[in-house]
């Protein structure tokens, strides 16, 4: 379903050559494992603690818990997270948005350190 849905797009294409076309339904094929690999280990994280679910993955109720929260929500907490360049005479700014709890939250389920962020963000202004 997430190769045919709005996740990953898999709609008929009419590319020329079919070298492309395969290309692409492996390219996608790759995403859509990475999403449920994502799922799994999130999942099977939250089960692994006392609270068993996350909160803060719906928009209009932030209160709300998933239990069993899909890789789409849980890339869309990332949705607002932002780079911005400026460039004043010789010298380059950077912002980067911080993360927030819930991020450092999914993180932590997936396995992973907020050091992979922060290492980006070592020589980075955040914005106030």
């Amino acid at each position: 379903g997430r190769l045919k849905g709005k996740s990953l797009s898999l709609s008929p294409v009419y590319l020329q050559r079919d070298d492309y076309a395969t290309g692409l339904v492996r390219l996608l094929s790759l995403g859509l494992r990475v999403m449920t690999l994502l799922e799994f280990v999130v999942r099977h994280s939250l089960k692994q603690q006392p609270t068993q679910a996350i909160a803060g993955l719906y928009a209009g109720n932030p209160k709300r818990t998933a239990a069993n929260p899909t890789a789409e929500k849980l890339l869309a907490a990332f949705s607002h997270i932002y780079l911005m360049v400026a460039r004043e005479g010789n010298t380059v700014r950077r912002w980067l948005t911080p993360l927030l709890p819930l991020h450092l939250q999914i993180l932590e389920l997936f396995g992973s350190s907020a050091q992979v962020y922060l290492v980006l963000t070592a020589d980075f202004e955040n914005s106030p």
